[in-house]
């Protein structure tokens, strides 16, 4: 029973920095026409919890231009926990996310399958989906986001210059706020050079016990070279960039 806790406990925190990879700054409603274009890119990353453990992890995201102004934002990560396998198809209109078709699937050693799906209809105004099983049926919020594209608008806001974010975000059949912050600017070692970045937060309640901080390189297009989430037991979960090729 206490092993089953463990790797869920573990596999929980793992999903959770997957879906921290992402980039800061600006509301959903503070986007203009002057926003950054959409960049192309493949990152990979490796995964360790703790004391440097390893957790033999690892994953890739992808952004990839599928034609008239629809794109394909994809997640896939493999360990001996649990695999995910996460996207999005949407569209790129004045610096907007506009979510279309979001999937999420989780399934691995000693834990429950999860899944998650969500179809955004713009015209009807409505978004149907499921969790866990359960269906669920949303009226859309104009900028609402989705689990997945939210990262993808908080990249490009950041590469706009903004440091101070809040979104909408329909997750597990509800609304969401996520609030993410640039901190400050700091120097780091990422695959044996050393990088002047951007060090950011998740904006929580001042009572929190989880810390969650990411490191962004101006120069690699503003990628995700880490991320630092501490739990509050004292755990640390990390992820750090393996290797990168953007605009290609």
């Amino acid at each position: 029973m206490h092993t089953k806790q463990t790797v869920t406990r573990i596999t929980a925190c793992l999903a959770g920095l997957w879906l921290c990879l992402a980039t800061l700054t600006a509301t959903a409603a503070d986007t203009d026409n002057t926003s950054p274009a959409l960049t192309p890119y493949e990152a990979s990353y490796s995964a360790a919890m703790s004391k440097g453990v390893s957790l033999n992890g690892s994953g890739t995201r992808s952004l990839s231009d599928q034609g008239n102004n629809v794109w394909l934002y994809r997640t896939e990560v493999e360990s001996f926990i649990a695999d995910i396998n996460e996207s999005l198809v949407f569209l790129w209109e004045d610096g907007q996310v506009v979510p279309l078709r979001y999937r999420y699937r989780m399934a691995g050693f000693l834990i429950k399958n999860r899944e998650q799906s969500i179809d955004f209809d713009w015209q009807t105004g409505i978004a149907k989906g499921k969790y866990r099983g359960k269906s669920f049926e949303l009226e859309l919020q104009e900028g609402v986001l989705d689990p997945l594209g939210f990262q993808l608008q908080l990249h490009q806001d950041l590469k706009a210059g903004k440091r101070d974010v809040t979104y909408q975000v329909i997750d597990k059949g509800s609304y969401d706020e996520d609030r993410f912050a640039v901190i400050d600017e700091e120097s780091i070692n990422a695959n044996g050079r050393s990088i002047k970045t951007l060090k950011a937060e998740k904006v929580r309640d001042e009572d929190a016990k989880r810390q969650t901080l990411m490191w962004f390189d101006p120069e690699q297009d503003h990628l995700l070279v880490r991320l630092l989430q501490v739990e509050p037991d004292g755990s640390e979960y990390e992820l750090r960039l393996k290797e990168a090729s953007i605009g290609e």
